[in-house]
């Protein structure tokens, strides 16, 4: 029997909008709203419903907003009696999935995730720093042309591996730009810089890992209720201590989504997976990764039934009790 995998998506899935239509149908989705607001002791709900853009695009802000949303679709799921047999979280999404799990308090998550958006904004001065989608690259390739682009003090390397095609780079902005030069010299058929606000996942956070690590140690986190691969390692968590120091070495390491992916397809027997939390992204990234895989985006109710029909069908560890 397959099973079926929950992931949830990191930033740059935000949009004003996001959770809104959950609020309003679901009693769950709408009280794990309120509880983030009290939480944050601000109306994050309101930022996430109605904006405005600009607010919601900072990352000390967007990085607790998609994680009060993919929580509260989360919890509105498990009172429908979906359960999944595994998570995972691309980047940010680790600790929504750690926070479904049942290993991390959402409280303690959205505090801890608005001081991670605030170190790493702060961790680099704008405009120092740049991050790169390299689409049609092998990724050993990329790695090469990253550190070949890396002179003196400036540096650059792989920030996510995010499927086959497409590794995204990260670093000081002028070790960047000459590794996209390289690439597109070794035959990358596009190499686009990314309109973020600082060099996530790379060497350049490590100030934000020592900065944030404090809080973490100090953070409670149980083992996970169910298995949990983290990013940093392509691998389950042995259990909360381990969860901890993964996403302290997240900050400053590599997302590697292609294997953890892959983990969970090839290792784990998944063969379902369903993206709770705004946006489609992780979807397109897992039919590149595990075309053989079904995937299913759950960012509107609208969704729910294709649900319903994903866990009837012959596979799938995933149950409506």
């Amino acid at each position: 029997m397959g099973k079926v995998a929950f992931v949830f998506p990191g930033q740059g899935s935000q949009k004003t909008g996001m959770g809104k239509s959950w609020s309003a149908g679901f009693a769950p989705a709408r009280e794990a709203f309120a509880e983030a607001d009290a939480a944050l002791a601000e109306s994050l709900s309101g930022l996430c419903f109605d904006g405005p853009d600009e607010r919601l695009q900072l990352t000390a802000n967007t990085q607790p907003a998609i994680l009060a949303v993919s929580v509260a679709i989360a919890r509105a799921l498990a009172a429908e009696g979906f359960v999944p047999a595994v998570v995972a979280g691309h980047s940010l999404g680790e600790y929504s999935a750690l926070v479904a799990a049942q290993a991390l308090d959402f409280g303690d998550a959205l505090r801890t995730v608005r001081r991670r958006g605030e170190l790493m904004q702060e961790a680099v001065p704008v405009g120092v720093g740049a991050m790169a989608a390299i689409l049609g690259l092998e990724a050993d390739v990329v790695r090469e042309v990253a550190t070949a682009a890396s002179q003196g003090d400036e540096t650059c390397a792989v920030a996510n591996y995010n499927s086959p095609e497409q590794t995204v780079i990260a670093g000081h902005k002028p070790a960047v730009e000459r590794a996209m030069a390289l690439a597109k010299e070794r035959g990358a058929k596009r190499a686009l810089p990314l309109p973020v606000s600082a060099p996530f996942h790379s060497p350049l956070m490590r100030p934000a890992r020592e900065a944030l690590a404090p809080t973490l140690a100090a953070t409670r986190f149980s083992n996970p209720a169910v298995p949990l691969v983290c990013n940093i390692d392509a691998a389950p968590v042995a259990g909360g201590d381990a969860a901890r120091d993964a996403l302290v070495r997240q900050i400053d390491g590599p997302v590697r989504w292609v294997e953890s992916v892959r983990t969970m397809a090839e290792q784990m027997g998944v063969d379902r997976f369903v993206e709770v939390g705004p946006g489609a992204v992780l979807c397109g990234l897992i039919k590149r990764i595990a075309p053989q895989a079904k995937t299913l985006s759950l960012a509107e109710p609208t969704s729910l039934e294709a649900l319903r029909d994903l866990m009837t069908s012959p596979a799938g560890d995933v149950w409506k009790r």
